[in-house]
């Protein structure tokens, strides 16, 4: 398997955790790549139109991505751990947990945008703002509905929670996320502890 990554793309980084997780980080060959918002990498475009990262070359000469895509084949590969269920109620709640990660992601990334890309002249106030109140009203579901699938065995959803908790940290230092959240920060503090969290800090 093949990846194009970007060392700080936390998208990038949930599909390395899940592979360490698996134990198969090992078989996954990084392929630098050039992608950004505003011009796609065009080594990238003939196997995903988007030319984002990640985007997976598999041995047959096809592509996955997006990062959910990704994540949800490495699970499939083997059964230690089991980050997605099979099936039941507990699937489709692993999966919205970690669309809410990614939702989280999402918002962090389009506000990150809009402070170091868009000219100083065309900032939208609203915009930003608009993204870092997903940002918190996405935090505090984490800590309000999802603590006990955070805490349980490592699961996808908890993954992409725990990116998105590092790309916070990462991108925005000065955010104090913590305070008004202790319990989140403490399953956090105890989950960037493990050892493909801390394999795959975020570069850049």
């Amino acid at each position: 398997m093949k990846l194009f990554f970007s060392p700080a793309s936390p998208y990038v980084r949930k599909v390395m955790v899940t592979a360490q997780e698996k134990g198969l980080a090992g078989q996954i060959e990084l392929l630098p790549s050039a992608a950004s918002p505003v011009k796609r990498d065009q080594t990238i475009v003939p196997k995903n139109p988007s030319g984002k990262v990640p985007t997976m070359l598999l041995d047959d000469g096809s592509a996955l991505y997006d990062s959910r895509v990704i994540a949800a084949y490495i699970d499939s590969l083997n059964d230690t751990p089991r980050l997605v269920p099979a099936g039941g109620a507990e699937r489709f709640a692993v999966m919205t947990l970690e669309a809410l990660g990614d939702a989280i992601l999402d918002a962090a990334l389009l506000a990150r945008y809009e402070t170091v890309m868009r000219p100083k002249d065309l900032f939208w106030a609203d915009w930003q703002r608009g993204q870092m109140e997903k940002i918190d009203s996405g935090l505090d579901s984490l800590q309000a509905d999802w603590l006990d699938l955070l805490s349980g065995p490592v699961n996808l959803g908890a993954i992409a929670a725990g990116c998105a908790l590092g790309y916070l940290d990462f991108r925005f230092a000065d955010k104090d996320w913590r305070s008004a959240r202790p319990a989140l920060a403490s399953w956090y503090q105890t989950f960037s502890e493990r050892p493909s969290m801390a394999a795959t800090w975020p570069k850049g």
